[in-house]
């Protein structure tokens, strides 16, 4: 169905009840590449009430299995079940099985499942093949799991080798990348910084690391006097 040309599932009925015309307008300006008609126009607090409603029912189960969607918020909706399940093997099946029909940011960096937090070194493996993938939203993803969970006590510098590994000429990609390493500095300085001292990311990404990091509060002010002094100027 493109609106109309088959019967509405439940699901999609529900969400159009919701619908705030004024908000879709709003929101679908903040989706690049995600046709108008394809957003309803539904708050993310709502979409998360709903989740809940969907899981007390079991009908979630059904849904997630139900791709392509045809509406924006039932992607949405699909990520905020998938980051409540609980069991490991099973979110990540589910995950992977989803990841193909992602295809904007908001839907990419809707959190993570807090079932990954206790199983770290079976998803180093899934971000190992997900960062290596032909899609942009999957490398996405890929670079923000390693930017939410794997910068902490769990850092190995071998991770800064990954993200810097991404070659791509997808926009979401490379701000994503910038993202962590940004977001690295904050968190892990001493083994960051040589990124922007060796100038090993592509100028784009390089000068978009600093700025973000400069727009941090975790940055101090001696550090982001440092990092202005490096920021490659356009030939």
């Amino acid at each position: 169905m493109r609106n109309g040309e088959q019967k509405m599932t439940d699901i999609q009925k529900s969400l159009m009840d919701m619908q705030d015309l004024g908000y879709r307008d709003f929101n679908s300006s903040l989706l690049p590449g995600v046709p108008k008609e394809s957003v309803i126009g539904v708050r993310i607090p709502e979409i998360r009430k709903y989740a809940r409603t969907l899981y007390k029912t079991g009908e979630w189960e059904k849904f997630i299995t139900e791709l392509p969607h045809t509406y924006y918020e039932e992607n949405a909706l699909h990520m905020i079940l998938l980051c409540n399940i609980k069991d490991y093997d099973t979110c990540i099946k589910y995950i992977n099985e989803f990841l193909p029909y992602i295809d904007n940011w908001a839907v990419c960096d809707s959190g993570v499942p807090d079932c990954y937090k206790k199983n770290l070194n079976k998803l180093m493996t899934e971000v190992k093949v997900w960062i290596q993938s032909d899609r942009a939203y999957t490398v996405r993803y890929a670079v923000g799991v390693l930017m939410r969970l794997f910068l902490d006590e769990h850092f190995d510098k071998e991770y800064l080798t990954m993200a810097a590994g991404v070659k791509s000429e997808e926009y979401y990609v490379n701000m994503m990348v910038a993202w962590y390493f940004a977001t690295a500095l904050a968190q892990q300085w001493d083994s960051t910084i040589t990124y922007i001292e060796d100038r090993k990311l592509t100028p784009w990404i390089h000068n978009k690391t600093i700025q973000k990091a400069v727009e941090s509060y975790r940055i101090t002010q001696q550090q982001k006097v440092y990092l202005k002094s490096m920021r490659i100027k356009k030939a």
